[in-house]
């Protein structure tokens, strides 16, 4: 499968959901850099494979080929893409643990040797985050309901539609749960498998079941909550 992002904040939502063996990160896209997103997906236990595309000229290049990370510099030839594509191929085929030699550090250092080349591509301020989600029009039998936000305990991935879950029963809406997540407040709800967010303070604790997956137990509920691999960081703490 293969999918794209527009900015580095949807690169990081898409990458956490499909999980992706390889990733191309440009170094200049809105909202996160490829350097950005790259220092995030480093400190999983599992990265992908990270090839950076860059527009910067041979001398900035010099620091992406004195480190563990390929790259592609624009415009890519034929040739050059045939070379990474062949690395990525032996890598996977050895199945060689991926992001070698990629550190914290190592970003750091190479933001460093770019430096004033960084400081001219920078993308302008993102604008300002749009309002939250405050309130949910959503289908329960023959009727439909106006529900606040604070009244949600879980959204689930339901085909064409989400399900709400309530205190009092479950609703339907015609919006995809991609699309919720981008209106709801991050702080207040938690994406804990692609198909389920969750409101955090409906969350009561985690377990292991016998399969070894986390489990997420909700307050006054009885159902438990699959945590997929991608997000098991949020309850490290816990």
């Amino acid at each position: 499968m293969v999918a794209k992002a527009a900015n580095g904040i949807d690169a990081l939502r898409l990458i956490g959901e499909e999980a992706p063996d390889v990733v191309f990160l440009d170094i200049r896209m809105p909202g996160l850099t490829g350097l950005d997103v790259a220092a995030r997906l480093v400190a999983d236990a599992t990265p992908p494979h990270i090839v950076f595309v860059t527009a910067f000229d041979q001398y900035a290049v010099e620091a992406f080929e004195h480190s563990a990370v390929d790259y592609l510099l624009k415009p890519a030839s034929l040739e050059r893409l045939d070379k990474t594509v062949a690395k990525l191929k032996a890598a996977l085929r050895a199945r060689e643990p991926a992001a070698t030699g990629i550190t914290a550090a190592t970003l750091q250092a190479l933001l460093a040797q770019l430096g004033g080349a960084a400081a001219v591509v920078a993308p302008a301020a993102a604008p300002a985050p749009a309002p939250t989600l405050q309130w949910i029009r959503a289908s329960q039998g023959d009727q439909t309901r106006l529900i606040s936000i604070d009244e949600v305990i879980y959204f689930q991935s339901n085909d064409k539609y989400t399900s709400v879950f309530l205190a009092d029963g479950e609703s339907l809406i015609r919006t995809p749960i991609s699309k919720l997540r981008e209106q709801l407040d991050e702080q207040k709800f938690w994406q804990i498998h692609r198909s389920v967010i969750v409101a955090a303070h409906h969350v009561a604790g985690t377990r292991q079941d016998f399969r070894g997956r986390l489990m997420v137990q909700l307050k006054g509920r009885e159902e438990q909550l699959v945590v997929s691999r991608n997000y098991v960081d949020l309850f490290r703490q816990m």
